[in-house]
């Protein structure tokens, strides 16, 4: 599971998930990734369960990078306990996503290989999220 090692805080206020991105919107490492569409929060868990699904659908073949680390953890209070009493204990760890921001890449395998599993791990995120190639990151930023 994906956690920093330390930080500066044991529990960090809740914040917003808002904006567009502006510095990573294009493919750096790879030739395909999946883009957000929506800012969004993205927990530990989902981006290990998404990281596995594009590993397994491309058989170990290509490359894949993930963009985004989980540096916030998320604290919630045990179920059925009464208000007040204070901040609940750190329950896992999330990441901020703006709209317009490369959570994945992917290189070494051919368009449709990239496609399939790009569209079968953008299945297990809960906001949308949208497949890009280099040739459509770059008319982007123009």
């Amino acid at each position: 599971m994906l956690q920093p090692k330390r930080t500066k805080f044991r529990k960090y206020q809740k914040g917003r998930a808002q904006g567009k991105q502006d510095n990573n919107t294009r493919l750096v490492f790879g030739l395909y990734g999946l883009k957000s569409l929506r800012p969004a929060r993205l927990s530990a868990r989902v981006i290990e369960t998404t990281r596995r699904t594009l590993s397994r659908r491309l058989k170990r073949k290509g490359q894949v990078w993930i963009r985004v680390f989980p540096d916030i953890s998320v604290s919630q209070k045990p179920a059925e306990v009464r208000m007040g009493k204070g901040k609940g204990g750190p329950s896992y760890w999330a990441c901020r996503i703006q709209a317009g921001q490369v959570l994945f890449e992917i290189d070494g395998v051919s368009h449709g290989e990239a496609k399939e599993a790009v569209l079968l791990a953008a299945q297990k995120i809960s906001f949308p999220t949208q497949f890009i190639t280099e040739k459509i990151a770059f008319k982007e930023k123009f």
